[in-house]
């Protein structure tokens, strides 16, 4: 007897998360590999979640506080906003896969970037929703695009920004045009897992527009900045209607006991966060005078990571690092061939990787 599976499954692939770092190892006998491949805090986390772990006394036994008393209430107050404002998911990921159950459905559109975080497409051809994709204009959202793709049919917009890959971050002003032509009964998604990284002096906080617009949610991680990405910790905020309509989706106790403490934890150390973006930006000109010397295009970044040009077929580029030692991402599974992305490391693990990546370049016969 054949299962009743639902159509749209056929031919779908589960997420593909690469090789660890001890799979890379046991393939090319190397000793040390160093990730550089899932935008994760090359710094880790803050020396004070350290010491929370160390001295923890949990009951693990017990369920978790079902509404993150603790931390919906310090993050409230660190954003500004009202506690029933928040909605806790295990991973932005989760609340991605919240919005689409709630909202997608045969029948309904949801409009996108492409490429984009491939997350918001996966849940919605799962729930059976049309997916409309736009095409990237120079490595930003077309914005304008996107607005003419909305039909009385279409449900969810999602935003990316920094946009994952291109790490280009959404004009503040085009932005605020974009959601005054969007229909009120269409929700706007704005993605800003990197959101502590950025520095654009034009940037202005965006959760300052839930305001004036009940039909906009902001999407936030501890996986990033804080370097929490093994805890699980991802939040939204929105206007306290559309989050109470949103929450009888989420499932219960969601987010562990520790993965709560840790975050709470990480949220009152600002000093880490402040150092991070600083080694950040350093890092981030390491690779911008590499591509200057080189003839390389880069895009202009906002989050922790870059997407290098190459010059070379992007998988054979990947696989030559792989080898030396590095694991990034090839441009060819995120739609951007000749490619990659490379998450921005400590100043040291950016020097070694420039220096395998012209190498690798060498032999490729992109330089002489």
């Amino acid at each position: 007897m054949t299962m009743k599976w639902k159509n749209q499954l056929t031919g779908m692939k589960p997420y593909q998360p690469g090789h660890s770092t001890d799979e890379v190892k046991k393939m090319f006998g190397l000793d040390t590999i160093v990730k550089l491949a899932s935008n994760e805090n090359p710094l880790g986390f803050s020396i004070k979640v350290s010491e929370f772990l160390e001295n923890q006394s949990i009951n693990h036994a017990i369920y978790p506080d079902g509404y993150a008393s603790g931390l919906r209430q310090a993050l409230a107050k660190s954003l500004g906003v009202d506690q029933n404002q928040l909605l806790f998911g295990n991973g932005s990921d989760e609340i991605i896969m919240m919005i689409s159950r709630a909202l997608l459905q045969p029948g309904v559109n949801t409009i996108m970037a492409t490429p984009t975080f491939p997350q918001y497409r996966h849940n919605a051809v799962i729930d059976g929703a049309e997916v409309r994709e736009v095409q990237l204009k120079n490595g930003a959202h077309d914005l304008q695009e996107m607005a003419q793709q909305i039909d009385e049919n279409t449900a969810v917009v999602w935003l990316c920004s920094p946009n994952n890959p291109t790490g280009l971050l959404i004009d503040q002003h085009e932005l605020e045009e974009f959601i005054q032509k969007v229909p009120k009964e269409v929700l706007v998604v704005l993605d800003e897992a990197y959101f502590e990284y950025i520095t654009d002096p034009s940037y202005k906080n965006s959760t300052t527009l839930l305001k004036d617009h009940d039909n906009v949610i902001v999407l936030r991680t501890f996986s990033k900045a804080y370097g929490l990405a093994g805890f699980r910790v991802g939040y939204a905020v929105a206007q306290k209607e559309l989050i109470a309509r949103l929450d009888p989706v989420r499932e219960p106790f969601n987010n562990t006991v520790i993965s709560q403490g840790a975050a709470l934890v990480a949220l009152n150390d600002s000093s880490f966060i402040e150092a991070c973006r600083i080694q950040n930006e350093s890092g981030k000109k390491q690779f911008e005078d590499y591509a200057n010397t080189h003839n390389l295009h880069m895009y202009p970044t906002q989050g922790n990571f870059v997407l290098l040009e190459v010059k070379a077929d992007a998988d054979l580029v990947f696989d030559g690092l792989m080898k030396k030692g590095f694991i990034i991402r090839s441009g060819n599974a995120l739609g951007t061939p000749g490619y990659i992305r490379v998450t921005i490391g400590t100043t040291k693990q950016n020097e070694e990787f420039l220096q395998k990546l012209t190498d690798v370049l060498k032999d490729a016969e992109v330089f002489a």
